[in-house]
């Protein structure tokens, strides 16, 4: 998707996205800083995109990549606005009937009448064939 004559490119990113630049061929993988880091345009290559938290708004974060012809000067630009997602598995840890978001027994299970943890029925019968 890189605009003809470009030979390399670089990435900014806000604080709250994680980027890593995988070339195909190499085993390395790298985390791009947020600016001024050129990368060279390899066929493969490959940007990786993440957020470790949810967003307090949409399109809160953004990646821009900016390409280079050869000797740096710039070609164009590309952008994408990114909202993170948050989602957390709710349940009535401490089986008073109440869902608690943050209940300290989430995380852990003791069987009996005084104990605690979330209650999991999965249906692993075969359906269908």
């Amino acid at each position: 998707a890189a605009p003809a004559g470009a030979v390399s490119f670089g990435v900014k990113h806000t604080e709250g996205v994680s980027v890593e630049v995988a070339c195909w061929g190499r085993a390395e993988v790298r985390s791009a800083p947020s600016s001024g880091t050129r990368w060279p345009l390899d066929e493969g290559t490959v940007l990786r995109f993440s957020m470790s938290r949810a967003s307090t708004e949409v399109n809160d974060n953004k990646v821009t990549v900016s390409f280079y012809a050869e000797g740096g000067q710039p070609i164009n630009q590309a952008g994408v606005f990114l909202t993170g997602i948050g989602i957390s598995l709710d349940v009535d840890a401490d089986r008073d009937g109440v869902v608690e978001k943050n209940n300290p027994n989430k995380a852990s299970w003791t069987w009996g009448p005084e104990g605690h943890g979330a209650i999991l029925l999965v249906s692993c019968d075969k359906e269908s064939p």
